[in-house]
């Protein structure tokens, strides 16, 4: 499925190992109703779109940047399989 994916900041506190948490929202790219919203790390987050997207290193690298620096970035039309949506909340019919 395709999706887009915005992060802003989250209200737990940071990891010692200097992760930052974040709420990662979850919209269908087809303007679909399915807001989903879920708490992460912005190391868990990377580290799951390097291994389950084939999104560029470069892409992945500049969305990195701006988790860390500003909090709030953006993707669009990430395609998710059906899978990794459930395993983080996101439930596909």
């Amino acid at each position: 499925m395709k999706v887009n994916l915005s992060t802003r900041p989250s209200t737990r506190k940071a990891s010692p190992l200097g992760s930052i948490p974040v709420t990662l929202t979850i919209r269908p790219t087809c303007r679909i109703p399915g807001q989903y919203e879920c708490r992460m790390d912005s190391a868990a987050l990377i580290r799951l779109l390097r291994t389950q997207t084939d999104l560029p290193g470069y892409v992945l690298d500049a969305f990195a940047m701006k988790v860390r620096a500003t909090l709030d970035a953006q993707l669009s039309g990430v395609d998710l399989s059906d899978t990794v949506l459930t395993d983080i909340g996101y439930f596909v019919d």
